[in-house]
């Protein structure tokens, strides 16, 4: 039984309370109640408040009420017991074959273990790294790499319709000045005081000299700009490589350029100026973002009528809108904190819903550390800690799992000495080894001529308490997965992993699976089985969910 199924369990005790006459409820009965693990085992598998929600409309102590419910739960199948504690919470002791039930159900739905329908309909775009083309991906965008693709993987396995977008800086000063540091290397120069510096910039420099021979030659005008469309083009060339080897790919790559040079810019400020939200003054044109939580109005075309920076993001914001999608979610680092209230208050012009069409994740910084000591970063100074140098260090699956593993809401330091063992103190190789030791269990079993059989299944021999917190562990994955999307926290996915693998091997320590020398296999051994076929399929979904793999053997 999982907790949806008690929950409708419960739903159906209260209907009968009511159609009975023992409860009177001047509202409709609720069609959900909400259960949940108690802090103390003792207190049984499952506990709920509904009887202190209802007690009183039905004009009752919800004491009282809780003893009704206890005593129509306690005679409902799959229920073993149901205990009232302080003044009205209700403890529930579902079944042993009930609860087994679990596994069933689990390896019935397979790979599709988890899946809710929480964003059915919706059209989501996701848009996630975005780093600028004037050098590889730091440290900071791999982050958002692994937690973007991940949030991507839940949302879509929570039923939406999710496009990966990156969007393409390749318009503006930051690139005016990749540019010109890529000639300057190729005509022997110092790197310019406001440009970029490091290896990459030479060997892409030296690759359009080896394309274009007489390119450093040429006049400064025609040189910079073959440097600079050349250059954008290997870099991010060698950036969607890099993500791609990460395990992540976009749908969409959205050109920053296309916005001012298909007229994008003028549509959204010909919309903002039909709602009424535009005005000039000084000769500019501003938009009423004050009206919206903004802590100023903000100037779109300035006075000299050149475009200020909000003027590709209310383009940006409005051609989503255009394309059909309900959501737009963008995910930010740490320094654009202040952009966020400018950024709702221009959802909110257009006439949409702050939160709701438009959110944005502010990711916080990565430190990584090795010998107990810093690595330091500085792009500029071509030092800077990129992808490669992070899955040099501790491999794809370690570095999507430990960047994944925490809120991104707090900074992170990473050991890449830890992240790099093969220890149980290495969270990815903790829950990696889990699954790789249900796989061998099951390779075993069928040197046994033993398989993870349903139809001879009986739930009901899993009663040892070792098996029983398995179970409940594996119940709860699918709301683990819809709370995970709607807070946009794949790190619950990891901990939760953490915990099952943690709960898994308390029970193999405690219930043989297998049988032992010249044992006959039993219906227990056969139900075991079957648990661990499950908590395997679990394992295997979540790492799915997180972009790591699931390996047979370790």
């Amino acid at each position: 039984m999982t907790p949806e199924q008690l929950s409708d369990t419960i739903v159906r005790a209260l209907t009968s309370l009511v159609d009975a006459g023992r409860v009177t409820l001047p509202d409709a009965l609720p069609t959900a109640v909400r259960v949940e693990r108690p802090k103390v085992k003792e207190h049984g598998d499952y506990a709920t408040n509904i009887a202190l929600q209802l007690g009183k409309k039905a004009g009752m102590n919800p004491r009282e009420f809780a003893d009704l419910l206890a005593a129509e739960l306690g005679a409902t199948d799959g229920i073993a017991g149901a205990e009232v504690a302080g003044p009205g919470f209700l403890n529930i002791r579902v079944a042993a074959g009930a609860q087994g039930e679990i596994a069933r159900h689990v390896l019935e739905a397979g790979r599709g273990y988890g899946r809710n329908d929480t964003y059915a309909g919706e059209r989501i775009n996701l848009e996630f790294v975005s780093a600028n083309p004037t050098g590889p991906i730091h440290i900071g965008g791999v982050r958002w790499a692994a937690v973007g693709d991940s949030l991507g993987r839940l949302l879509e396995f929570s039923g939406g319709d999710v496009t990966r977008e990156y969007y393409f800086n390749d318009h503006g000063a930051q690139i005016d000045r990749f540019a010109r540091s890529l000639l300057a290397s190729a005509r022997g120069e110092a790197t310019p005081e406001d440009g970029y510096g490091g290896q990459y910039i030479h060997d892409i420099a030296a690759t359009i000299t080896a394309k274009h021979p007489d390119a450093a030659t040429l006049p400064d005008d025609e040189a910079h700009e073959l440097f600079r469309a050349e250059g954008v083009a290997l870099m991010f060339a060698e950036i969607k490589a890099s993500l791609h080897d990460f395990g992540v790919d976009f749908d969409v790559y959205f050109h920053e350029n296309d916005l001012h040079e298909s007229g994008a810019v003028e549509r959204a400020i010909a919309r903002l100026t039909e709602l009424g939200k535009m005005y000039e003054s000084d000769g500019a044109q501003w938009l009423r973002t004050s009206d919206y939580g903004d802590d100023k109005d903000r100037v779109v075309i300035k006075s000299d009528g050149q475009p200020a920076y909000i003027s590709g993001d209310l383009a940006y914001y409005l051609d989503k809108r255009e394309r059909g999608f309900d959501r737009s979610i963008i995910m930010l680092g740490a320094d654009h904190h202040g952009y966020v209230a400018r950024m709702m208050a221009m959802c909110a012009a257009f006439g949409d819903t702050p939160g709701v069409n438009l959110e944005i994740l502010i990711g916080q910084m990565v430190n990584l550390l090795r010998d107990g000591q810093p690595l330091r970063m500085s792009k500029r100074a071509g030092t800077v800690i990129t992808l490669e140098d992070l899955v040099d260090a501790i491999g794809v699956d370690a570095a999507r799992y430990a960047l994944a593993r925490y809120s991104t809401d707090s900074t992170i330091d990473l050991d890449l000495d830890l992240w790099a063992s093969a220890s149980n103190d290495n969270p990815v190789y903790y829950v990696q080894y889990a699954h790789a030791r249900l796989s061998s269990i099951l390779r075993n079993g069928r040197d046994l001529g033993l398989e993870a059989d349903l139809a001879a299944f009986d739930p009901s021999l899993l009663v040892e308490e070792r098996a029983g917190d398995l179970l409940r562990a594996l119940a709860e994955f699918p709301r683990v997965v819809q709370r995970a999307a709607e807070l946009r926290e794949p790190h619950r996915i990891a901990r939760y992993l953490e915990d099952t693998a943690s709960t898994f091997h308390k029970f193999y320590d405690e219930c043989r699976v297998l049988p032992q020398g010249d044992e006959e296999p039993t219906d227990t051994h056969r139900a075991r089985l079957v648990l661990v076929a499950a908590t395997r399929q679990v394992v295997a979904n979540g790492l799915g969910l997180l972009g790591v793999s699931a390996p047979e053997r370790m």
